[in-house]
C-alpha cells in the first residue's frame, strides 16, 4: 500500500529580491521540490509547487524558465484569490508587506513571511489578531535560530553549561559600499526611511527573537542610532540622501525563564569592516563558562579551562587567547536554516496547528525596533510592555 502525497501550492511574492531568491527559492523550496518533497511521521509525502510572483515581468519570467517553475505572475491579487493556492509567502518591501499579509489571511491563506511584518506595532498586532481569527497557520522567518552556530549555543544553554548567565554580546555587520565607485551590495531602499529602510527597523526584529530564543524575555532597551554614511548611490548610479540609520547600538535588559537578570549588548552596522570570524557573532558569558557563536561555528571555554591573564601593558602578549577555546561539535546534520524552517512550517500547515514562530513573535520584534528608535530620540532606557491581542 502506497502512502499519500500532498502537494502544497506556494505563491512566492518578492522572489526577485536577494533574500527571496537566494534563501527561500534557491536554497529552500527548489531543493524540497527537486528531492520529491519530504515525509511526515505518518508516511505522508509533502511536495511543494511554487508560483513566482513579482512586479517585474521580465525578471519573473526569466527565473521561472531558468528553474523550470511552471507558474508565474505579476498579479498578486489573483494568487491571493486563487482557491488552489495554499500558502502566500512574502519577501517584498517592508512598506508593502502588512497589506499583502492581511489580504492573504482574510482570503483564508496560510502565510509565511519575512520580517518585519509591518512598519508599526499597531499594524503588526492587527496582523496577529487577524491571523488568530482567520484560523490560518502563520509563520514568520526566524532563520537565525536554525543556524548551526546558534543551534549549538542554544544546546549549551539547555545543558546548563553556562551556570548562571551574566551577559550576551553581539557584533553584526559589514561594509556596504556607497555605490559611487563600487556597486552597493544591498538595495538602496534599505537606506531610505520613507521606504521602510533602516538598521534598527531591519535588525531589531531579528535580535528580539534571537535574544528570546537563546536567553529569555527582553525587558528594556536603550539604543543609539546613527547614519554614518549620509549620501549613497542607487541602482541606476544616481546619488541620493540616506535618510535611514545605517547603524544601531543597543543595550538590553533580559530575564531568563528562571528569573535571572542578563545584560545584552548588540552592535549592528553597515559601516563597519569585519575583524571577526563571521558576519555575526554572539558571546554568552556565565559563571561556569562562556561561548562564542557565529552562523556556523561555536567555541566554548569552561571555568576549569579559563586562563588567568595578568594585565601588563609593558610586555607584549605571548599567549593566543583564541587557541584556548574548544570547538562545540554539531553532533547532528544541520541543513540550511531557511529550508529547515520551511519544512517545519509546512508540517504545521498540514497538521492545522500554529507555527511556534508566528505573528505575535513578529509583533514583539516590531515593538523592539519601534522602542529602540524612540529610545534614541528620547535618549533614555525604555521598558517593554507585554503585548496582548
Amino acid at each position: 500500500m502506497g502512502f499519500e502525497t500532498k502537494t502544497i501550492r506556494i505563491a512566492m511574492n518578492g522572489i526577485t529580491g536577494r533574500m527571496g531568491y537566494r534563501q527561500h527559492l534557491l536554497r529552500s523550496i527548489l531543493p524540497i521540490r527537486d528531492a520529491g518533497g519530504f515525509t511526515l511521521e505518518d508516511g505522508t509525502r509533502i511536495q511543494v509547487e511554487p508560483i513566482l510572483v513579482g512586479r517585474n515581468e521580465a525578471k519573473i519570467r526569466e527565473l521561472a524558465e531558468k528553474h523550470k517553475v511552471a507558474e508565474w505572475t505579476t498579479d498578486l491579487e489573483s494568487v491571493i484569490n486563487d482557491p488552489t493556492v495554499d500558502v502566500i509567502f512574502d519577501a517584498s518591501m517592508t512598506s508593502l508587506r502588512a497589506a499583502t499579509l492581511k489580504k492573504a489571511m482574510l482570503a483564508g491563506k496560510h502565510i509565511f513571511t519575512e520580517k518585519p511584518t509591518a512598519e508599526t506595532l499597531e499594524e503588526a498586532i492587527e496582523l496577529a489578531r487577524i491571523g488568530k481569527e482567520a484560523g490560518v497557520t502563520a509563520g514568520v522567518v526566524h532563520d537565525k535560530l536554525y543556524l548551526p552556530g546558534l543551534v549549538k549555543l542554544r544546546r549549551l544553554v539547555d545543558e546548563g553549561f553556562f551556570g548562571r548567565i551574566l551577559s550576551i554580546r553581539g557584533e553584526f555587520g559589514y561594509w556596504v559600499f556607497e555605490g559611487d565607485i563600487q556597486a552597493a551590495q544591498r538595495p538602496s531602499w534599505n537606506y531610505r526611511k520613507e521606504d521602510g529602510g533602516g538598521m534598527t527597523t531591519d535588525m531589531f526584529c531579528h535580535w528580539n527573537y534571537v535574544l528570546e530564543g537563546i536567553i529569555g524575555k527582553v525587558k528594556s532597551v536603550n539604543a543609539k542610532t546613527a547614519t554614518h554614511i549620509p549620501a549613497r548611490w542607487d541602482e541606476s548610479g544616481k546619488e541620493y540622501k540616506a535618510t535611514a540609520d545605517d547603524a544601531s547600538y543597543g543595550i538590553f535588559e533580559l530575564e531568563t525563564p528562571g528569573g535571572d537578570e542578563v545584560i545584552g549588548q548588540i552592535n549592528s552596522s553597515w559601516a563597519v569592516r569585519v575583524y571577526r570570524d563571521e558576519l555575526v557573532e554572539f558571546q554568552v558569558d556565565g559563571t561556569h563558562g562562556s561561548a562564542v557563536a557565529g552562523l556556523n561555528k561555536c567555541v566554548a571555554q569552561q571555568r576549569a579551562h579559563t586562563p588567568k591573564p595578568v594585565w601588563n601593558p609593558d610586555l607584549p602578549v605571548t599567549e593566543s587567547f583564541r587557541d584556548q577555546w574548544q570547538d562545540v561539535p554539531a553532533n547532528a546534520e544541520l541543513d540550511n536554516g531557511f529550508k529547515l524552517q520551511w519544512e517545519e512550517f509546512l508540517r504545521d500547515v498540514v497538521a492545522g496547528r500554529e507555527h511556534r514562530f508566528g505573528l505575535l513573535s513578529a509583533a514583539r520584534g516590531v515593538q523592539l525596533a519601534e522602542l529602540g528608535l524612540k529610545s534614541n530620540d528620547e535618549r533614555r532606557t525604555l521598558d517593554i510592555p507585554e503585548i496582548t491581542l
